[in-house]
């Protein structure tokens, strides 16, 4: 009988520890292959940084290793491409090429960059239509403040341990409202990002935010939501990792109680983020993992999705060449690298934005001064020193437009060229040619001389400039009494194109037909 009672005395035991943890404890695996701010499907800087075709490699080789990989974008890929900008069967590619791509690459999530909006409405969502993956963000909609379709405000994904325990981890999406467009609505990003974590608690294990915004976004997101585990960002085009502070409200859920990781990874692929996350399902403690992983030549590509890039190459090759352009012709082989990276042009002559000052200058006959917008120049890589082909100029400048001949007076100049100056880090920073700035006088210099605000001025400029549409830069219009057009020149390219070939010894005019692109 006592041995009767010593029995039931341990079964009971054994009931009550079943009731307080789980059956089959165990540290449950994930892993998450993050990408931010990809424009190109084919690798950058002479072939030896990037390409999707690496990627995907990677991304199978993470899934043989870990059933539990999943591959997450953190917006901006629709635009700006060069590919995107070519015409097939008579319209722009405009980032389908980029959708079939990484829907073969194996993307699994994505959430919405500030530049997915560069599109058209109708263009964005057939653009949707065509994912095989999922979207998802929480304070995106559009304009009437309805979710897109196929676009959800957050996702559970599943995680399961090998023991059969299971985690659930959040994801939830925001993006920052700097492209305004009349069929979008932004909604607060942090209020947004609260009201999703509220919603998935007793959901969710582990919460993640998959986000494009500024850091300084992104820390205040760490610095509000401490219930956020880890944020994945994009935006900044350069690799990053910070640890923020923020306290102990998320202590129960982590390790490394009071601190958020924020991680960025570079454009184009030339780098990812792999992020190994660990989580006891006992203690509730989870680790994360990160390494910067650079996308090489020396990396294996995935044949199958090698295969889909090249023919999407071959298509907006063949648009390119409708358009009288002639993609893989070398035009030029040049000494020095080519510096057209996003933080070099927005901020400082480079000796690319010279290269394509000088071109403008070149296109207009006795012009003084040539202007253009830094932000025009949209290629973010290095070109390696050697041959230089047609392609790479629609690389640097998609969006090609005329080059413009121009009368301004000198009042309206010198307010342009002074702005243009303050808007250094944005794309409205000016890039000229014949202009300095005498820090001694405090005056600009034309042509060595100082600028005379009452007299006109011969100004080769870039059509977008005078649109008014750039920031800070609105009163440049053909509205003001003290700009006039003198003659539309061709398309930027071509004047760039005709440049390198003056440089190199060859003709003035091309050596190939100078079509009027559309």
């Amino acid at each position: 009988m006592q041995q009767r009672w010593k029995w039931y005395g341990l079964a009971l035991q054994l009931l009550a520890l079943s009731l307080t943890r789980p059956v089959w404890a165990e540290t449950v695996n994930l892993t998450l292959l993050h990408l931010n701010d990809v424009y190109e499907i084919t690798p950058v800087e002479g072939g030896k940084r990037g390409g999707l075709a690496r990627v995907a490699a990677l991304r199978q080789q993470l899934l043989r290793q870990n059933r539990n990989t999943y591959t997450v974008l953190a917006g901006d890929f629709f635009s700006p491409s060069a590919l995107g900008t070519a015409k097939v069967n008579g319209q722009r590619l405009a980032g389908q090429q980029m959708v079939a791509v990484l829907n073969v690459m194996g993307l699994d999530y994505a959430t919405f960059g500030n530049h997915e909006f560069d599109l058209s409405e109708e263009l964005f969502r057939q653009r949707l239509r065509e994912s095989k993956f999922r979207w998802f963000s929480g304070n995106v909609t559009d304009a009437s403040g309805k979710a897109f379709p196929g676009v959800a405000q957050s996702q559970i994904l599943t995680a399961k341990g090998k023991q059969g325990e299971v985690v659930q981890v959040g994801l939830i999406g925001v993006t920052l409202d700097s492209n305004q467009k009349n069929y979008v609505r932004y909604r607060d990003a942090i209020a947004s990002a609260q009201e999703q974590v509220k919603a998935m608690q007793g959901k969710t294990d582990v919460m993640v935010a998959l986000t494009h915004l500024s850091l300084e976004q992104d820390q205040q997101l760490a610095a509000t939501i401490p219930e956020i585990d880890l944020i994945l960002g994009g935006h900044e085009h350069e690799n990053m990792q910070q640890w923020r502070v923020v306290g102990e409200t998320n202590k129960a859920r982590k390790c490394n109680a009071g601190l958020t990781p924020i991680f960025k990874a570079d454009a184009n692929a030339r780098t990812v983020y792999i992020h190994d996350l660990q989580y006891d399902t006992q203690t509730r403690c989870l680790r994360i993992n990160s390494r910067l992983q650079p996308i090489t030549d020396a990396m294996p590509e995935d044949a199958r999705t090698a295969k889909v890039v090249q023919q999407w190459v071959d298509r907006a090759f063949a648009g390119f060449r409708a358009d009288g352009f002639n993609p893989e012709q070398a035009i030029a082989t040049t000494r020095e690298t080519l510096d057209g990276l996003e933080s070099s042009v927005r901020n400082s002559p480079t000796n690319l934005t010279k290269l394509v000052a000088q071109a403008m200058l070149r296109e207009v006959e006795g012009a003084e001064l040539a202007i253009f917008n830094g932000g025009s120049i949209r290629i973010d890589d290095r070109i390696p020193a050697g041959p230089i082909t047609q392609y790479d100029v629609i690389r640097i400048l998609p969006f090609g437009g005329k080059v413009l001949s121009i009368e301004m007076k000198g009042e309206v100049l010198q307010r342009a060229l002074t702005q243009g100056r303050d808007n250094r880090g944005a794309g409205g920073y000016l890039q000229t040619a014949n202009v300095d700035w005498n820090a001694n006088t405090n005056r600009w210099l034309i042509q060595g001389q100082p600028l005379q605000p009452n007299r006109m001025y011969r100004v080769a400029i870039n059509d977008f400039l005078m649109t008014g549409q750039e920031s800070n830069l609105g009163f440049l219009t053909f509205q003001s009494p003290d700009i006039k057009l003198v003659e539309e020149k061709q398309d930027i390219r071509f004047a760039v194109i005709n440049q390198l070939q003056a440089q190199q010894g060859a003709a003035t005019k091309p050596q190939f037909p100078v079509a009027r692109p559309q």
